[in-house]
């Protein structure tokens, strides 16, 4: 498997440490309602909680671009060297959004989408 297919895998389950991350503690958590207690979060669960949306809306433009990128024989080093950057984009995005520095979240957004982007100008 390629690094490029590995960061698919690994961003495929990503969303769900953001998800862990708004759950954590479980303060008052209701198994029952997940989506209702969620909405009703302040800080960095809703934070975390709205990274999560954010990481799994980014998934199919990354996906699709690797995939592509792949199946039209790019250079097997340039399609690993722009996910392994999209990876590393994403998590910085991640501990931003916790973190609330919205500043440096949408430069770190940015900057994964420009390597989502450079991977279908490889094609």
């Amino acid at each position: 498997m390629t690094i490029a297919y590995w960061c698919v895998m690994f961003m495929g389950l990503f969303p769900y440490v953001a998800a862990g991350i708004a759950k954590k503690g479980f303060e008052g958590y209701d198994n029952g309602m997940p989506r209702q207690w969620l909405a009703k979060q302040k800080g960095f669960r809703a934070r975390a909680n709205a990274a999560q949306a954010n990481l799994f809306e980014s998934l199919p433009f990354f996906f699709a671009a690797v995939i592509i990128a792949s199946l039209a024989n790019v250079p097997q080093d340039r399609i690993d060297l722009l996910a392994i950057g999209f990876v590393f984009a994403r998590i910085t995005y991640v501990v931003c959004y916790v973190a609330d520095w919205p500043t440096a979240r949408s430069i770190v957004w940015l900057a994964g989408i420009v390597c989502v982007v450079a991977i279908f100008f490889q094609i």
